[in-house]
């Protein structure tokens, strides 16, 4: 399948695809901060950079984007159908190293939560908020925020 948009123009939208401050990640961030949870950012002394670590509660939190990080039967988990070779391998990639990253974090002693961008959407963002700091509080090992919209249902269905 060739590209719809030139090279130029495919580079200018790749280039502006952030890894850090998503939106799924500030609107979780302010969530947690209006909840009076203090926390780091990205850090880098930490197997795989989680985006929000509560040191005092030994929790490293991935908000992860459905598409790159493959979430698994997420209706918003779709792959490419020009360069599917490429693209296979890229997500390949992605998902182990995710997996090395939380391994590496739970050999150090670290809780680990992941939160599905899918789960940040409306109507769903209050729930995965919740049971976030539910688990935060808890002394829960491992968190990972729900299917919200499976990619199997119906168009006209949206998961409500």
């Amino acid at each position: 399948m060739v590209d719809v948009v030139d090279v130029a123009t495919r580079s200018r939208m790749m280039s502006g695809i952030r890894g850090t401050d998503t939106r799924p990640e500030t609107f979780l961030r302010k969530a947690l901060h209006r909840a009076g949870f203090r926390y780091r950012l990205h850090a880098a002394k930490l197997p795989g950079r989680p985006d929000i670590v509560l040191a005092s509660r030994r929790a490293a939190i991935f908000v992860h984007g459905c598409f790159w990080h493959r979430h698994e039967g997420c209706h918003w988990c779709t792959t490419p159908t020009s360069n599917v070779e490429f693209w296979g391998n890229k997500f390949e990639r992605n998902v182990e190293r995710d997996r090395q990253a939380v391994e590496a974090l739970r050999a150090l002693g670290w809780r680990t939560g992941i939160v599905w961008e899918c789960g940040l959407r409306r109507p769903y963002a209050e729930t995965t908020t919740e049971l976030l700091k539910e688990w935060i509080c808890s002394a829960g090992h491992s968190f990972e925020s729900e299917l919200v919209r499976s990619a199997s249902k119906a168009d006209g269905d949206h998961g409500q």
